[in-house]
């Protein structure tokens, strides 16, 4: 399957308060971008990987093309509206949707989520996380869902295939995984405090996830 990973880093990152663009801010010495673009890499699932910018990181765009990486300028309306504007500009096939907050992504976790959606008859997949692992990491995620009698949040990452792009309705899958990788989006200092907390665990561990 031909497939483009478009990595969102348009947003302004308010809650974090502080200055550096958050796609920027580092763990364990390195951007949060960056690890997600080694992961996405790690997958050896992609043909082709861009960054979606905006006029709120143009130091992401710069730190991008410095590692030879695609860039677009996104207008910076919102993290849907972005993507589709990304996906409808340069015309893209199908794309795997991801946030560049998500330090904690590996690989392996990205090829799981593609193989479910190829095995799918479904045009687009939203991946969630249940409501029981973000209480357990003391989170409180901004969007909850009820799917097949579980709450679930959604974490940020898709698949859609660009020609539904403009469609009002569209044929999509939901994958829920209790992924501590996945839960532990970063856009507070608390949330980056626990990233770090995490994260030599995660990247030390034969199979990457940790249980609860």
């Amino acid at each position: 399957m031909d497939l483009t990973a478009l990595i969102m880093a348009g947003g302004r990152g308010t809650r974090m308060k502080i200055e550096c663009e958050k796609p920027l801010i580092k763990i364990m010495g390195k951007p949060m971008l960056q690890w997600v673009i080694e992961a996405v890499k790690e997958s050896n699932t992609v043909s082709r990987i861009i960054i979606a910018v905006s006029k709120n990181t143009p130091k992401t765009a710069e730190e991008a093309l410095k590692l030879s990486i695609e860039v677009i300028e996104t207008p910076g309306k919102g993290y849907i509206s972005d993507y589709q504007y990304a996906i409808k500009k340069l015309k893209l096939k199908k794309v795997l949707i991801l946030p560049s907050d998500l330090p904690l992504i590996n690989g392996e976790i990205i090829k799981e989520i593609i193989s479910y959606y190829m095995g799918s008859n479904a045009s687009a997949l939203s991946v969630m996380v249940p409501l029981t692992l973000c209480k357990k990491l003391d989170l409180t995620p901004e969007y909850i869902f009820k799917i097949n009698e579980e709450l679930v949040s959604p974490v940020g990452i898709n698949i859609i295939d660009g020609k539904v792009i403009d469609e009002p309705f569209v044929k999509q899958e939901v994958l829920v995984l209790n992924k501590i990788e996945l839960a532990i989006n970063v856009n507070t200092i608390k949330e980056l405090n626990l990233a770090e907390q995490f994260f030599h665990k995660l990247k030390s561990t034969k199979f990457y996830t940790i249980i609860l």
